[in-house]
């Protein structure tokens, strides 16, 4: 998701800068810049996404990688344009390599480039072989793009409607971004810039129609379906959580993040989430016949909304849409949970609700969630890999069956997908990362989830304090032993000859 989280940055500079705004050049220039180089920040970002450890090293693999593969591939055949994808392409091959050989030892003579050094080395030569194979069979496969792309930007509405359906249909499995992908940043080009959302912002005006439709569902639509389970909500439940779910609302109208909301009834009642990607696919469809067209840096929400209207047409279209999306969601929604007696949030039955129970606290809240998290997942020892994307915890576990869902509902989780065996995925929110580097730490340290205390940051400091003090104004330590020696005079040829820079030597530290 890291290449997708300088989007509204790049959006925001590039509007800014145009002359219904600012008018100011260099500002729209940046903006631009970022959009001109998103290949290369997919190559960047997925190596750290994907890698075991989010490590530089990856970074510049997938920088390296992709700068091998397009190179290579325009030297075969000047025509290929592998776009995105190729940063997509050198971003997983670098990943993939960087957890295969990062840890890997060559013989001594060899010794500087073992490790993560090695890890570029080893992604130049894959990429080379992948620019040899794809110089000569990436012109079909190129071909077969295009023509799928000349056909869903072509076909109206019935080709917007198709991919606001399955857009929603592949959210739970997470497939939606390779769809995305190729719609919002592939298909179709204008003046050099490719994709729904390029193109949009390069002021193409047949862009927009796989982005505007989305902007009465998440605006309007979700949220009213929040508000429609606060309604169905038993009395004494509704007050509980009334707070929870305006806040998604809120959410999903400001900045268009949806799946919270989303993840709440899509597998608790699968009908409504159906119903939910059909009207998604009925709004998009419905934009392109009034010939709206809207675009978003980030997502359909209420800040993408405003901040491009300038650059939309007929924009004004969507708020009444919106608001007859808003009571055809609350209607279905409260109606559908009426009388199927759905167990949304608030409509629990008595016996399934579990007295919460007492924790220590450390004083921060994503490490309090992280650890009750891990103890829910069947403890550290049950953790094998721990990642996120925008909203959710992408977990490998050694056995998914020692999951607790119900806890980790209760512990602030929105839902939980268990894939297979090993693979599970926790809903959190927009807060995820943070408790995602909460969990990491405390499964670094080997800290029991169970055994957290609390540790007053002014105890610490007491404890730094009295520490530093030990030492007098004059006296000194020395933490080795020997003499100093100029550099050139270091019994080590590499040393001496300044190979490895600068450093200070004691005698002792050459002898062996």
């Amino acid at each position: 998701m890291l290449p997708i989280a300088v989007l509204p940055a790049a959006a925001l500079l590039l509007r800014l800068g145009q002359p219904d705004l600012l008018d100011i050049a260099f500002i729209a220039a940046a903006g631009k810049a970022i959009f001109d180089n998103l290949a290369i920040l997919f190559a960047l970002g997925i190596a750290i996404g994907l890698s075991k450890d989010g490590s530089s090293a990856a970074a510049l693999s997938g920088l390296v990688g992709y700068f091998v593969l397009t190179n290579g591939t325009q030297a075969i055949d000047k025509e290929i344009n592998m776009a995105v994808l190729g940063g997509i392409i050198s971003g997983i091959v670098a990943a993939l390599l960087y957890n295969r050989y990062s840890d890997i030892r060559l013989p001594e003579w060899l010794g500087f480039f073992s490790g993560k050094r090695f890890v570029p080395i080893i992604t130049s030569l894959a990429m080379i072989i992948l620019a040899g194979i794809f110089g000569f069979v990436w012109p079909p496969i190129q071909d077969v793009i295009n023509s799928v792309g000349d056909w869903i930007t072509g076909a109206g509405a019935l080709g917007a409607g198709v991919f606001g359906v399955l857009n929603r249909l592949l959210l739970p499995v997470g497939l939606h971004h390779v769809l995305n992908s190729m719609v919002w940043f592939v298909f179709g080009e204008y003046n050099g810039a490719t994709g729904d959302i390029n193109r949009f912002f390069a002021g193409d005006p047949t862009a927009g129609p796989f982005m505007t439709g989305f902007f009465p569902i998440m605006m309007f639509g979700l949220p009213a379906a929040a508000l429609a389970m606060i309604a169905a909500a038993k009395k004494e439940k509704r007050k509980l959580v009334t707070g929870m779910l305006v806040g998604l609302a809120f959410t999903s109208f400001l900045t268009g993040i949806t799946e919270p909301i989303e993840f709440l009834f899509m597998f608790i009642a699968p009908v409504l989430y159906v119903i939910h990607a059909l009207l998604t696919g009925v709004s998009l469809a419905l934009a392109v016949i009034l010939d709206i067209h809207h675009g978003f840096g980030f997502s359909a929400g209420a800040i993408d909304y405003f901040l491009n209207f300038g650059i939309a047409q007929k924009p004004l279209w969507l708020i009444p849409i919106g608001l007859v999306y808003a009571a055809v969601y609350f209607v279905i929604f409260y109606f559908v949970i009426k009388i199927m007696d759905l167990k949304t949030p608030g409509r629990e039955d008595d016996e399934e609700e579990v007295e919460e129970e007492t924790i220590v606290k450390t004083g921060d809240k994503y490490t309090d969630m992280g650890s009750l998290f891990i103890q829910d997942l069947g403890g550290k020892e049950n953790i094998k890999l721990i990642d996120n994307c925008a909203t959710r915890l992408r977990l490998q576990v050694a056995d998914s069956g020692n999951v607790n869902e119900a806890a980790l509902k209760r512990h602030g989780a929105r839902g939980v997908m268990k894939l297979n065996k090993s693979s599970v995925q926790v809903i959190v929110g927009t807060n995820v990362e943070f408790v995602a580097n909460a969990m990491k730490q405390l499964v670094k340290d080997g800290v029991d989830p169970s055994q957290v205390k609390t540790s007053p940051s002014s105890q610490v400091a007491e404890d730094i304090v009295e520490e530093n003090q030990a030492l007098g104004a004059n006296d000194f330590v020395l933490p080795i032993e020997g003499t100093i020696l100029p550099i050139e005079q270091v019994p080590d040829q590499v040393f001496a000859m300044k190979m490895m820079g600068m450093a200070l030597l004691s005698s002792q530290s050459t002898e062996n």
